[in-house]
Protein backbone atom coordinates (compact mmCIF):
# COMPACT_ATOMS: atom_id res chain seq x y z
CA UNK A 1 0.00 0.00 0.00
CA UNK A 2 1.33 3.43 -0.95
CA UNK A 3 1.07 5.89 1.90
CA UNK A 4 0.30 8.81 -0.43
CA UNK A 5 -3.11 7.27 -1.13
CA UNK A 6 -3.61 5.46 2.20
CA UNK A 7 -6.10 7.06 4.63
CA UNK A 8 -3.90 7.38 7.71
CA UNK A 9 -4.50 10.90 9.13
CA UNK A 10 -1.83 11.14 11.84
CA UNK A 11 -1.96 13.82 14.51
CA UNK A 12 0.95 15.60 16.21
CA UNK A 13 -0.88 16.77 19.32
CA UNK A 14 -2.50 14.59 21.99
CA UNK A 15 -6.31 14.98 21.80
CA UNK A 16 -7.60 16.72 24.93
CA UNK A 17 -10.33 14.15 25.57
CA UNK A 18 -8.01 11.12 25.38
CA UNK A 19 -7.00 10.11 28.91
CA UNK A 20 -5.20 6.82 28.32
CA UNK A 21 -2.30 5.87 26.07
CA UNK A 22 -4.23 3.50 23.82
CA UNK A 23 -6.91 6.12 23.10
CA UNK A 24 -4.27 8.78 22.42
CA UNK A 25 -2.22 6.58 20.11
CA UNK A 26 -5.19 5.15 18.23
CA UNK A 27 -6.33 8.69 17.45
CA UNK A 28 -2.85 10.07 16.71
CA UNK A 29 -1.84 7.15 14.46
CA UNK A 30 -5.02 7.47 12.41
CA UNK A 31 -6.52 4.14 13.51
CA UNK A 32 -9.89 5.47 14.71
CA UNK A 33 -12.11 8.53 14.69
CA UNK A 34 -15.00 9.23 17.05
CA UNK A 35 -18.49 9.42 15.56
CA UNK A 36 -20.32 9.94 18.88
CA UNK A 37 -19.61 9.38 22.54
CA UNK A 38 -18.44 5.76 22.84
CA UNK A 39 -18.88 5.13 19.10
CA UNK A 40 -15.85 4.90 16.79
CA UNK A 41 -15.02 4.38 13.14
CA UNK A 42 -12.06 2.10 12.50
CA UNK A 43 -10.08 3.68 9.66
CA UNK A 44 -8.03 1.43 7.31
CA UNK A 45 -4.98 1.14 9.60
CA UNK A 46 -7.11 0.27 12.61
CA UNK A 47 -9.28 -2.08 10.58
CA UNK A 48 -6.24 -4.07 9.45
CA UNK A 49 -5.16 -4.60 13.07
CA UNK A 50 -8.69 -5.46 14.12
CA UNK A 51 -8.87 -8.11 11.40
CA UNK A 52 -5.51 -9.58 12.49
CA UNK A 53 -6.76 -9.96 16.07
CA UNK A 54 -10.06 -11.33 14.82
CA UNK A 55 -8.27 -13.95 12.72
CA UNK A 56 -6.22 -15.22 15.65
CA UNK A 57 -9.41 -15.53 17.68
CA UNK A 58 -11.11 -17.34 14.79
CA UNK A 59 -8.21 -19.76 14.29
CA UNK A 60 -8.19 -20.81 17.93
CA UNK A 61 -11.97 -21.08 18.12
CA UNK A 62 -11.99 -23.31 15.05
CA UNK A 63 -9.13 -25.34 16.52
CA UNK A 64 -11.23 -25.90 19.66
CA UNK A 65 -14.02 -27.43 17.58
CA UNK A 66 -16.39 -24.46 17.77
CA UNK A 67 -18.51 -23.64 14.70
CA UNK A 68 -18.81 -20.08 13.40
CA UNK A 69 -22.16 -18.52 12.58
CA UNK A 70 -23.71 -15.06 12.52
CA UNK A 71 -26.77 -13.94 14.47
CA UNK A 72 -28.77 -10.71 14.08
CA UNK A 73 -27.94 -7.62 16.10
CA UNK A 74 -31.65 -6.79 16.39
CA UNK A 75 -33.32 -9.01 18.99
CA UNK A 76 -37.05 -9.23 19.81
CA UNK A 77 -38.04 -8.27 23.34
CA UNK A 78 -40.07 -11.47 23.72
CA UNK A 79 -36.90 -13.55 24.08
CA UNK A 80 -35.49 -11.22 26.73
CA UNK A 81 -38.78 -11.24 28.62
CA UNK A 82 -38.78 -15.04 28.58
CA UNK A 83 -35.31 -15.11 30.13
CA UNK A 84 -36.24 -12.42 32.67
CA UNK A 85 -33.54 -10.01 31.50
CA UNK A 86 -35.65 -7.40 29.68
CA UNK A 87 -35.95 -5.38 32.89
CA UNK A 88 -33.13 -6.95 34.92
CA UNK A 89 -30.40 -6.04 32.41
CA UNK A 90 -30.96 -2.37 33.14
CA UNK A 91 -30.45 0.84 31.15
CA UNK A 92 -27.40 -0.49 29.29
CA UNK A 93 -29.79 -2.47 27.07
CA UNK A 94 -30.53 -0.33 23.99
CA UNK A 95 -34.25 -0.68 23.38
CA UNK A 96 -36.36 0.59 20.48
CA UNK A 97 -39.69 0.01 18.70
CA UNK A 98 -40.33 -0.62 15.02
CA UNK A 99 -43.08 1.00 12.93
CA UNK A 100 -45.53 -1.63 14.19
CA UNK A 101 -44.79 -0.69 17.81
CA UNK A 102 -43.00 -3.98 18.48
CA UNK A 103 -40.16 -3.84 21.01
CA UNK A 104 -36.61 -4.80 20.13
CA UNK A 105 -33.12 -4.46 21.56
CA UNK A 106 -29.71 -4.03 19.97
CA UNK A 107 -27.84 -7.09 21.20
CA UNK A 108 -25.29 -6.61 23.99
CA UNK A 109 -24.91 -10.40 24.03
CA UNK A 110 -26.75 -13.34 22.47
CA UNK A 111 -27.70 -15.94 25.10
CA UNK A 112 -31.41 -15.56 24.34
CA UNK A 113 -31.07 -15.75 20.57
CA UNK A 114 -28.70 -18.73 20.51
CA UNK A 115 -30.85 -20.61 23.04
CA UNK A 116 -33.95 -20.11 20.90
CA UNK A 117 -32.07 -21.43 17.84
CA UNK A 118 -30.85 -24.52 19.66
CA UNK A 119 -34.29 -25.04 21.15
CA UNK A 120 -35.78 -25.33 17.66
CA UNK A 121 -32.99 -27.31 16.00
CA UNK A 122 -31.37 -29.61 18.59
CA UNK A 123 -33.52 -32.58 19.59
CA UNK A 124 -31.38 -35.52 20.62
CA UNK A 125 -28.46 -36.25 22.91
CA UNK A 126 -26.70 -37.54 19.79
CA UNK A 127 -26.35 -33.93 18.57
CA UNK A 128 -24.53 -32.83 21.74
CA UNK A 129 -22.05 -31.52 22.80
CA UNK A 130 -21.82 -28.52 20.50
CA UNK A 131 -20.18 -25.08 20.63
CA UNK A 132 -21.25 -22.23 18.35
CA UNK A 133 -19.65 -18.80 18.03
CA UNK A 134 -19.79 -15.54 16.14
CA UNK A 135 -17.72 -12.36 15.76
CA UNK A 136 -20.11 -9.46 15.66
CA UNK A 137 -20.84 -5.89 16.74
CA UNK A 138 -22.44 -5.50 20.15
CA UNK A 139 -24.24 -2.53 21.73
CA UNK A 140 -24.36 -1.37 25.35
CA UNK A 141 -25.55 2.05 26.45
CA UNK A 142 -22.69 2.71 28.86
CA UNK A 143 -23.36 5.41 31.44
CA UNK A 144 -19.81 6.76 31.05
CA UNK A 145 -18.18 5.74 27.77
CA UNK A 146 -14.46 6.44 28.13
CA UNK A 147 -10.94 5.33 27.37
CA UNK A 148 -11.69 5.13 23.64
CA UNK A 149 -12.58 1.60 22.52
CA UNK A 150 -11.85 0.21 25.99
CA UNK A 151 -15.28 1.34 27.20
CA UNK A 152 -17.51 2.01 24.22
CA UNK A 153 -21.19 1.75 23.38
CA UNK A 154 -20.58 -0.14 20.15
CA UNK A 155 -17.81 -2.73 19.91
CA UNK A 156 -16.69 -5.89 18.17
CA UNK A 157 -17.00 -9.06 20.23
CA UNK A 158 -16.51 -12.77 19.83
CA UNK A 159 -19.20 -14.66 21.72
CA UNK A 160 -19.41 -18.44 21.91
CA UNK A 161 -21.96 -20.76 23.52
CA UNK A 162 -21.54 -24.40 24.50
CA UNK A 163 -24.34 -26.95 24.81
CA UNK A 164 -23.96 -30.18 26.78
CA UNK A 165 -25.95 -33.08 28.23
CA UNK A 166 -24.91 -32.43 31.81
CA UNK A 167 -22.62 -30.45 34.10
CA UNK A 168 -19.76 -32.87 33.63
CA UNK A 169 -19.91 -32.12 29.92
CA UNK A 170 -20.07 -28.38 30.68
CA UNK A 171 -16.89 -28.71 32.74
CA UNK A 172 -15.12 -30.17 29.68
CA UNK A 173 -16.47 -27.51 27.31
CA UNK A 174 -15.51 -24.78 29.78
CA UNK A 175 -11.97 -26.14 30.04
CA UNK A 176 -11.71 -26.31 26.25
CA UNK A 177 -12.65 -22.64 25.97
CA UNK A 178 -10.41 -21.72 28.91
CA UNK A 179 -7.46 -23.36 27.15
CA UNK A 180 -8.36 -21.68 23.84
CA UNK A 181 -8.41 -18.29 25.53
CA UNK A 182 -4.98 -18.89 27.03
CA UNK A 183 -3.66 -19.67 23.55
CA UNK A 184 -5.35 -16.60 22.03
CA UNK A 185 -3.99 -14.08 24.51
CA UNK A 186 -0.56 -15.71 24.48
CA UNK A 187 -0.46 -15.39 20.69
CA UNK A 188 -1.45 -11.73 21.07
CA UNK A 189 1.66 -11.13 23.20
CA UNK A 190 -0.32 -9.98 26.23
CA UNK A 191 0.69 -10.16 29.89
CA UNK A 192 -2.59 -11.55 31.20
CA UNK A 193 -4.07 -13.51 34.08
CA UNK A 194 -7.18 -15.68 34.19
CA UNK A 195 -8.86 -14.46 37.37
CA UNK A 196 -11.78 -15.76 39.39
CA UNK A 197 -14.69 -13.38 38.88
CA UNK A 198 -18.38 -12.69 39.46
CA UNK A 199 -20.92 -13.61 36.80
CA UNK A 200 -23.09 -10.53 37.37
CA UNK A 201 -26.13 -10.18 35.08
CA UNK A 202 -25.01 -13.17 32.98
CA UNK A 203 -26.02 -15.68 35.64
CA UNK A 204 -24.29 -18.94 36.36
CA UNK A 205 -21.82 -19.87 39.10
CA UNK A 206 -18.28 -20.47 37.85
CA UNK A 207 -16.58 -17.78 35.81
CA UNK A 208 -13.14 -16.42 34.97
CA UNK A 209 -12.12 -13.07 33.54
CA UNK A 210 -9.04 -12.83 31.34
CA UNK A 211 -7.35 -9.64 32.48
CA UNK A 212 -4.43 -7.84 30.87
CA UNK A 213 -2.25 -6.35 33.59
CA UNK A 214 -2.17 -2.60 33.05
CA UNK A 215 -1.99 0.73 34.81
CA UNK A 216 -5.31 1.93 33.36
CA UNK A 217 -7.64 -1.00 33.96
CA UNK A 218 -11.09 -0.44 35.44
CA UNK A 219 -10.80 -3.55 37.60
CA UNK A 220 -8.34 -4.40 40.36
CA UNK A 221 -6.80 -7.86 40.40
CA UNK A 222 -5.67 -9.52 43.59
CA UNK A 223 -2.85 -11.94 42.81
CA UNK A 224 -0.26 -13.96 44.68
CA UNK A 225 3.38 -12.95 44.48
CA UNK A 226 4.39 -16.62 44.69
CA UNK A 227 1.76 -18.59 42.75
CA UNK A 228 -0.65 -18.32 39.82
CA UNK A 229 -3.63 -17.40 42.02
CA UNK A 230 -5.53 -14.38 40.70
CA UNK A 231 -9.03 -13.05 41.33
CA UNK A 232 -11.03 -9.89 40.98
CA UNK A 233 -11.01 -8.16 44.38
CA UNK A 234 -14.81 -8.23 44.41
CA UNK A 235 -14.76 -12.04 44.51
CA UNK A 236 -11.33 -12.98 45.96
CA UNK A 237 -11.80 -15.11 49.09
CA UNK A 238 -10.22 -13.91 52.34
CA UNK A 239 -8.45 -16.56 54.39
CA UNK A 240 -6.83 -14.83 57.35
CA UNK A 241 -6.13 -16.27 60.79
CA UNK A 242 -7.21 -13.47 63.12
CA UNK A 243 -5.86 -13.10 66.65
CA UNK A 244 -8.33 -12.36 69.42
CA UNK A 245 -7.32 -9.76 71.98
CA UNK A 246 -6.54 -10.98 75.51
CA UNK A 247 -8.44 -7.98 76.94
CA UNK A 248 -11.38 -8.79 79.20
CA UNK A 249 -14.83 -7.59 78.02
CA UNK A 250 -15.85 -4.36 79.74
CA UNK A 251 -19.24 -2.86 80.42
CA UNK A 252 -20.91 -1.39 77.36
CA UNK A 253 -21.22 2.43 77.41
CA UNK A 254 -23.22 4.92 75.36
CA UNK A 255 -21.09 7.87 74.19
CA UNK A 256 -22.31 11.10 72.59
CA UNK A 257 -20.68 11.61 69.16
CA UNK A 258 -22.53 14.65 67.78
CA UNK A 259 -21.00 15.15 64.32
CA UNK A 260 -19.01 11.93 63.92
CA UNK A 261 -20.44 9.58 61.32
CA UNK A 262 -17.62 7.92 59.42
CA UNK A 263 -15.24 5.33 60.84
CA UNK A 264 -12.36 7.80 60.57
CA UNK A 265 -14.29 10.54 62.36
CA UNK A 266 -15.47 8.24 65.16
CA UNK A 267 -12.08 6.58 65.68
CA UNK A 268 -10.37 9.99 65.88
CA UNK A 269 -13.00 11.41 68.22
CA UNK A 270 -12.82 8.42 70.60
CA UNK A 271 -9.05 7.96 70.17
CA UNK A 272 -9.31 4.34 69.01
CA UNK A 273 -7.91 2.60 65.95
CA UNK A 274 -10.33 1.99 63.03
CA UNK A 275 -9.88 -1.76 63.47
CA UNK A 276 -11.51 -1.39 66.93
CA UNK A 277 -14.71 -0.11 65.26
CA UNK A 278 -17.52 -2.10 63.70
CA UNK A 279 -18.69 -0.75 60.35
CA UNK A 280 -22.46 -1.33 60.02
CA UNK A 281 -24.17 -1.08 56.63
CA UNK A 282 -27.87 -1.63 56.03
CA UNK A 283 -28.77 -3.38 52.77
CA UNK A 284 -32.10 -4.24 51.22
CA UNK A 285 -31.69 -7.80 49.97
CA UNK A 286 -34.60 -9.06 47.86
CA UNK A 287 -36.80 -6.53 49.71
CA UNK A 288 -35.64 -7.69 53.17
CA UNK A 289 -33.39 -5.63 55.52
CA UNK A 290 -29.93 -7.07 56.20
CA UNK A 291 -27.32 -5.46 58.43
CA UNK A 292 -23.79 -6.19 57.19
CA UNK A 293 -20.94 -5.89 59.71
CA UNK A 294 -17.23 -5.61 58.92
CA UNK A 295 -14.25 -4.38 60.88
CA UNK A 296 -13.67 -0.63 60.57
CA UNK A 297 -10.46 -0.95 58.57
CA UNK A 298 -12.06 -3.34 56.06
CA UNK A 299 -14.26 -2.67 53.01
CA UNK A 300 -17.65 -4.40 52.89
CA UNK A 301 -18.30 -6.57 49.83
CA UNK A 302 -21.92 -6.57 48.66
CA UNK A 303 -21.21 -9.14 45.93
CA UNK A 304 -20.10 -11.67 48.53
CA UNK A 305 -23.24 -10.79 50.52
CA UNK A 306 -25.32 -11.50 47.43
CA UNK A 307 -23.70 -14.92 47.01
CA UNK A 308 -23.95 -15.83 50.71
CA UNK A 309 -27.69 -15.13 50.70
CA UNK A 310 -28.21 -16.47 47.15
CA UNK A 311 -29.98 -13.21 46.40
CA UNK A 312 -31.15 -11.59 43.18
CA UNK A 313 -30.93 -7.94 44.23
CA UNK A 314 -28.72 -6.27 46.83
CA UNK A 315 -28.91 -2.50 47.33
CA UNK A 316 -27.57 -0.22 50.02
CA UNK A 317 -30.49 1.27 51.97
CA UNK A 318 -31.01 5.00 51.52
CA UNK A 319 -31.42 7.43 54.42
CA UNK A 320 -35.22 7.20 54.43
CA UNK A 321 -35.19 3.39 54.49
CA UNK A 322 -32.56 3.41 57.24
CA UNK A 323 -34.60 5.73 59.44
CA UNK A 324 -37.77 3.72 58.90
CA UNK A 325 -36.07 0.44 59.83
CA UNK A 326 -33.48 1.42 62.47
CA UNK A 327 -34.94 4.76 63.64
CA UNK A 328 -31.71 6.66 63.00
CA UNK A 329 -29.60 7.89 60.10
CA UNK A 330 -26.59 6.17 58.50
CA UNK A 331 -23.47 6.81 60.54
CA UNK A 332 -25.13 5.94 63.84
CA UNK A 333 -26.48 2.46 63.13
CA UNK A 334 -25.19 -0.70 64.79
CA UNK A 335 -26.11 -4.31 65.63
CA UNK A 336 -27.19 -3.85 69.27
CA UNK A 337 -30.92 -4.00 70.08
CA UNK A 338 -32.18 -3.95 66.51
CA UNK A 339 -35.63 -5.07 65.27
CA UNK A 340 -36.06 -8.83 65.03
CA UNK A 341 -36.88 -8.67 61.32
CA UNK A 342 -33.39 -7.33 60.52
CA UNK A 343 -30.99 -10.16 59.70
CA UNK A 344 -27.41 -9.57 60.85
CA UNK A 345 -24.56 -10.96 58.73
CA UNK A 346 -21.00 -10.37 59.98
CA UNK A 347 -17.58 -10.84 58.48
CA UNK A 348 -15.35 -13.40 60.22
CA UNK A 349 -13.06 -10.65 61.58
CA UNK A 350 -15.93 -9.22 63.65
CA UNK A 351 -16.15 -12.39 65.76
CA UNK A 352 -12.60 -11.75 67.05
CA UNK A 353 -13.29 -8.18 68.20
CA UNK A 354 -13.22 -7.28 71.91
CA UNK A 355 -14.58 -4.04 73.39
CA UNK A 356 -15.44 -2.61 69.99
CA UNK A 357 -17.14 0.66 69.00
CA UNK A 358 -20.33 0.75 66.92
CA UNK A 359 -23.36 2.93 66.25
CA UNK A 360 -26.00 3.07 69.01
CA UNK A 361 -29.02 3.22 66.67
CA UNK A 362 -29.60 6.59 68.25
CA UNK A 363 -28.96 9.90 66.58
CA UNK A 364 -25.55 11.37 67.56
CA UNK A 365 -24.53 8.41 69.75
CA UNK A 366 -22.17 5.44 69.58
CA UNK A 367 -21.51 2.51 71.87
CA UNK A 368 -18.16 1.54 73.43
CA UNK A 369 -17.09 -1.87 74.73
CA UNK A 370 -19.41 -3.80 72.45
CA UNK A 371 -18.69 -7.53 72.28
CA UNK A 372 -20.06 -9.99 69.70
CA UNK A 373 -22.21 -12.84 71.05
CA UNK A 374 -22.65 -10.94 74.34
CA UNK A 375 -24.23 -7.70 73.13
CA UNK A 376 -25.44 -8.92 69.74
CA UNK A 377 -25.56 -12.25 67.95
CA UNK A 378 -25.20 -12.35 64.15
CA UNK A 379 -27.27 -14.82 62.16
CA UNK A 380 -24.15 -15.76 60.21
CA UNK A 381 -20.40 -15.20 60.14
CA UNK A 382 -19.09 -15.29 56.57
CA UNK A 383 -16.34 -13.91 54.34
CA UNK A 384 -17.87 -10.52 53.57
CA UNK A 385 -15.00 -8.11 53.03
CA UNK A 386 -12.68 -7.15 50.19
CA UNK A 387 -9.30 -8.79 50.21
CA UNK A 388 -6.43 -6.40 50.96
CA UNK A 389 -2.83 -6.11 49.83
CA UNK A 390 -0.66 -7.93 52.32
CA UNK A 391 -3.29 -10.57 53.15
CA UNK A 392 -2.14 -14.18 52.78
CA UNK A 393 -2.87 -15.59 49.32
CA UNK A 394 -6.07 -17.68 49.51
CA UNK A 395 -4.21 -20.68 48.02
CA UNK A 396 -1.75 -20.61 50.91
CA UNK A 397 1.21 -19.61 48.73
CA UNK A 398 2.60 -16.11 49.04
CA UNK A 399 1.09 -12.71 49.76
CA UNK A 400 -1.65 -10.81 47.96
CA UNK A 401 -0.62 -7.95 45.69
CA UNK A 402 -2.85 -5.63 43.64
CA UNK A 403 -2.65 -4.67 39.96
CA UNK A 404 -5.05 -2.90 37.65
CA UNK A 405 -6.40 -4.96 34.78
CA UNK A 406 -8.23 -4.62 31.47
CA UNK A 407 -10.83 -7.31 30.93
CA UNK A 408 -10.43 -8.76 27.43
CA UNK A 409 -12.27 -12.06 27.87
CA UNK A 410 -14.82 -13.72 30.14
CA UNK A 411 -15.96 -17.34 30.40
CA UNK A 412 -19.15 -18.42 32.22
CA UNK A 413 -20.78 -21.65 33.28
CA UNK A 414 -24.41 -20.73 32.70
CA UNK A 415 -25.87 -24.12 33.57
CA UNK A 416 -29.59 -24.33 32.79
CA UNK A 417 -30.49 -20.68 33.49
CA UNK A 418 -31.42 -19.92 29.87
CA UNK A 419 -32.38 -23.38 28.64
CA UNK A 420 -35.00 -23.74 31.40
CA UNK A 421 -36.33 -20.20 30.89
CA UNK A 422 -36.67 -20.63 27.11
CA UNK A 423 -37.49 -24.34 27.07
CA UNK A 424 -34.37 -25.63 25.30
CA UNK A 425 -34.43 -29.39 25.95
CA UNK A 426 -33.12 -32.60 24.43
CA UNK A 427 -34.14 -36.24 24.63
CA UNK A 428 -31.59 -38.38 26.48
CA UNK A 429 -30.72 -42.01 25.64
CA UNK A 430 -33.75 -43.13 27.64
CA UNK A 431 -36.13 -40.86 25.76
CA UNK A 432 -36.56 -38.44 28.66
CA UNK A 433 -36.59 -34.69 28.16
CA UNK A 434 -33.73 -32.80 29.86
CA UNK A 435 -32.66 -29.14 29.86
CA UNK A 436 -29.52 -28.42 27.85
CA UNK A 437 -26.57 -27.31 30.00
CA UNK A 438 -24.91 -24.16 28.67
CA UNK A 439 -21.72 -22.11 28.83
CA UNK A 440 -21.02 -18.63 27.47
CA UNK A 441 -17.62 -17.29 26.38
CA UNK A 442 -16.81 -13.74 25.24
CA UNK A 443 -13.79 -11.84 23.94
CA UNK A 444 -13.81 -8.08 23.39
CA UNK A 445 -12.01 -8.01 20.04
CA UNK A 446 -11.88 -4.23 19.64
CA UNK A 447 -10.88 -3.59 23.26
CA UNK A 448 -8.16 -6.23 22.88
CA UNK A 449 -6.58 -4.00 20.22
CA UNK A 450 -6.44 -1.19 22.78
CA UNK A 451 -5.04 -3.56 25.42
CA UNK A 452 -2.23 -4.55 23.05
CA UNK A 453 -1.32 -0.88 22.57
CA UNK A 454 -1.41 -0.24 26.33
CA UNK A 455 1.22 -2.94 26.72
CA UNK A 456 3.23 -2.38 23.51
CA UNK A 457 4.22 1.26 23.13
CA UNK A 458 7.00 3.69 23.96
CA UNK A 459 7.34 7.47 24.16
CA UNK A 460 7.30 7.73 20.35
CA UNK A 461 4.26 5.62 19.52
CA UNK A 462 2.96 2.09 19.08
CA UNK A 463 5.31 -0.91 18.95
CA UNK A 464 3.24 -3.61 17.27
CA UNK A 465 3.91 -7.30 17.86
CA UNK A 466 4.53 -8.84 14.45
CA UNK A 467 1.45 -11.05 14.27
CA UNK A 468 -1.02 -8.17 14.72
CA UNK A 469 0.91 -5.35 13.01
CA UNK A 470 -1.07 -3.65 10.20
CA UNK A 471 2.00 -4.08 7.94
CA UNK A 472 5.27 -5.90 8.53
CA UNK A 473 7.55 -3.52 6.61
CA UNK A 474 7.50 0.26 6.43
CA UNK A 475 9.41 1.22 3.29
CA UNK A 476 10.49 4.86 3.35
CA UNK A 477 11.99 6.84 0.49
CA UNK A 478 13.58 9.68 2.44
CA UNK A 479 13.53 12.02 -0.59
CA UNK A 480 11.00 10.73 -3.12
CA UNK A 481 12.02 13.51 -5.54
CA UNK A 482 15.53 12.09 -5.82
CA UNK A 483 15.52 9.70 -8.79
CA UNK A 484 17.82 6.98 -7.40
CA UNK A 485 15.88 6.79 -4.14
CA UNK A 486 12.52 6.73 -5.91
CA UNK A 487 13.58 4.04 -8.39
CA UNK A 488 15.09 1.75 -5.73
CA UNK A 489 12.07 2.22 -3.48
CA UNK A 490 9.70 1.31 -6.33
CA UNK A 491 11.76 -1.79 -7.16
CA UNK A 492 11.77 -2.98 -3.54
CA UNK A 493 8.06 -2.24 -3.17
CA UNK A 494 7.19 -4.40 -6.16
CA UNK A 495 9.59 -7.11 -4.95
CA UNK A 496 7.98 -7.23 -1.49
CA UNK A 497 4.50 -7.40 -2.98
CA UNK A 498 5.55 -10.26 -5.25
CA UNK A 499 6.98 -12.10 -2.24
CA UNK A 500 3.67 -11.68 -0.44
CA UNK A 501 5.04 -9.35 2.23
CA UNK A 502 2.79 -6.75 3.85
CA UNK A 503 4.39 -3.40 3.14
CA UNK A 504 3.46 0.25 3.56
CA UNK A 505 5.46 2.41 1.14
CA UNK A 506 5.90 6.03 2.28
CA UNK A 507 6.10 7.73 -1.09
CA UNK A 508 4.89 11.10 0.18
CA UNK A 509 6.79 14.31 -0.70
CA UNK A 510 7.30 15.08 3.00
CA UNK A 511 10.39 15.98 5.00
CA UNK A 512 12.40 13.09 6.46
CA UNK A 513 11.54 14.16 10.03
CA UNK A 514 7.82 13.97 9.32
CA UNK A 515 8.15 10.51 7.79
CA UNK A 516 10.24 9.18 10.69
CA UNK A 517 7.84 10.56 13.32
CA UNK A 518 4.87 9.00 11.53
CA UNK A 519 6.74 5.71 11.24
CA UNK A 520 7.47 5.65 14.98
CA UNK A 521 3.88 6.58 15.74
CA UNK A 522 2.37 3.88 13.52
CA UNK A 523 4.81 1.31 14.91
CA UNK A 524 5.33 -1.18 12.04
CA UNK A 525 7.93 -3.77 13.18
CA UNK A 526 10.60 -3.23 10.49
CA UNK A 527 11.55 0.01 8.74
CA UNK A 528 13.58 0.09 5.53
CA UNK A 529 14.93 3.56 4.77
CA UNK A 530 16.26 4.49 1.34
CA UNK A 531 18.50 7.52 1.42
CA UNK A 532 21.74 8.96 0.06
CA UNK A 533 23.38 5.58 -0.65
CA UNK A 534 20.57 4.42 -2.92
CA UNK A 535 22.86 4.52 -5.97
CA UNK A 536 25.16 2.01 -4.20
CA UNK A 537 22.21 -0.27 -3.44
CA UNK A 538 22.63 0.38 0.30
CA UNK A 539 19.57 0.82 2.53
CA UNK A 540 19.05 1.18 6.31
CA UNK A 541 17.07 -1.43 8.21
CA UNK A 542 15.66 -0.37 11.59
CA UNK A 543 13.78 -2.55 14.05
CA UNK A 544 10.97 -0.57 15.71
CA UNK A 545 11.08 -2.49 18.99
CA UNK A 546 14.80 -2.20 19.74
CA UNK A 547 15.80 0.77 17.60
CA UNK A 548 18.63 -1.32 16.15
CA UNK A 549 19.83 0.21 12.86
CA UNK A 550 22.05 -1.45 10.24
CA UNK A 551 23.11 -0.73 6.69
CA UNK A 552 22.35 -3.55 4.27
CA UNK A 553 22.95 -4.09 0.56
CA UNK A 554 19.76 -4.88 -1.32
CA UNK A 555 21.20 -8.25 -2.38
CA UNK A 556 21.28 -9.26 1.32
CA UNK A 557 17.98 -7.66 2.25
CA UNK A 558 15.82 -10.79 1.99
CA UNK A 559 18.14 -12.72 4.31
CA UNK A 560 18.09 -9.89 6.87
CA UNK A 561 14.30 -9.61 6.75
CA UNK A 562 13.92 -13.36 7.25
CA UNK A 563 15.86 -13.10 10.52
CA UNK A 564 12.98 -11.03 11.85
CA UNK A 565 10.59 -13.86 10.85
CA UNK A 566 8.70 -11.59 8.49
Amino acid sequence: MKQSTFLVPTLRDIPSDADVISHQLMLRSGMIRQSASGVYTFLPLGWKVLRKVEEIVREEMDRSGAQEMLMPSIQPSDLWKESGRWEAYGPELMRFKDRHDREFALGPTHEEVITSIVKDDIRSYKELPMTLYQIQTKFRDERRPRFGVLRGREFLMKDAYSFDHDFEGLDKSYQTMYDAYNRIFSRLNLNFRAVIADSGAMGGKDTHEFMVLSNVGEDTIAYSDESDFAANIEIAPVKVNYDKSADQPEEMQEIETPDQRTIQEVSTFLNVMPEKCIKSLLFIVDEEPVLLLVRGDHEANDIKLKHVLDAENVELADETQTKNILKTSPGFIGPVNIPAEVKVIADHAVSYMVNAVCGANKEKYHLKNVNPDRDFRPNLYEDLRNIQEGDPSPDGRGTVRFKEGIEVGHVFKLGTKYSEALGAQYLNDQGKSKPIVMGSYGIGVSRTVAAIIEEHHDENGIVWPQNVAPFHIHLIAINIKQEAQRDLAEQLYEKFLTEGREVLFDDRPERAGVKFKDADLIGIPLRIQIGKRAEEGIVEVKERKTGELQEVHVDELSAVISKYQL
